[in-house]
């Protein structure tokens, strides 16, 4: 148990050098939104997982209905539902209360370490503890990323406007998709589409609308490719 623990600490350490900026800036967005510490952390808590986190302040300060708020964040984190049915070939056999702690801190990097690991030692009846530990060392991080933010936010003046962080930080994780046309393509279509519906899509649905339309210009191109094969 204890090597399997310590291996997915030490897997999974690289994997918390980006974590960190990103969770100080989520705490320092939600202080310069006026969230306030108590609930800046508590999202940090209850729902654990950064981009959806973004998202959901980003929504939020745009005014957008309950509504769309939650539906935003659950399409966000449904890419957790592929990874339940990936780890679950290794973690069937578990307890519904490890299966709830461990799916509580199965995020990207855990899951990514975790899942490799898993592979290679199919037959390491505690090879779960290698999850708990790398999901751990996520939340352990994400936890104090955010309080350092927190404490940050509190001390900048609103004046800064750092609200403009949120989408410079979405626009670091798609520098690598630009190497690519297609990429670039289903880009400039959301992009398009969630600025022309800003004001004209009701209940604030620009963000879902721009989504299923890049996800449906992804699939044209796809499918265009795969032909010319």
């Amino acid at each position: 148990k204890i090597q399997n623990f310590s291996k997915g600490i030490l897997d999974v350490s690289p994997l918390m050098i980006p974590v960190v900026p990103f969770g100080i800036i989520f705490g320092v967005i939600g202080m310069d939104l006026g969230i306030g510490s108590y609930m800046t952390f508590g999202m940090s808590i209850v729902v654990f997982g950064g981009a959806s986190q973004i998202v959901l302040l980003q929504l939020f300060s745009g005014g957008a209905s309950s509504l769309v708020i939650l539906s935003s964040v659950g399409a966000v984190n449904s890419r957790h539902l592929l990874y339940g049915a990936v780890l679950s070939e290794h973690l069937s056999s578990l307890k519904i209360f490890w299966k709830i702690i461990l799916s509580y801190v199965m995020v990207n990097q855990a899951f990514a370490v975790s899942n490799e690991y898993f592979r290679n030692n199919k037959k390491n009846k505690d090879k779960h503890y290698h999850l708990l530990a790398s999901g751990g060392t996520c939340w352990i991080t994400w936890q104090i990323s955010t309080l350092v933010g927190i404490f940050l936010g509190s001390i900048i003046p609103s004046e800064l406007g750092l609200s403009f962080a949120i989408p410079i930080t979405f626009l670091a994780l798609l520098i690598n998709d630009f190497k690519k046309i297609r990429n670039i393509i289903v880009m400039i279509v959301s992009g398009l589409i969630a600025t022309l519906g800003y004001n004209l899509i009701p209940f604030k649905a620009y963000i879902i609308v721009a989504a299923l339309s890049a996800l449906l210009v992804a699939l044209f191109l796809t499918n265009m490719k795969n032909k010319k094969k």
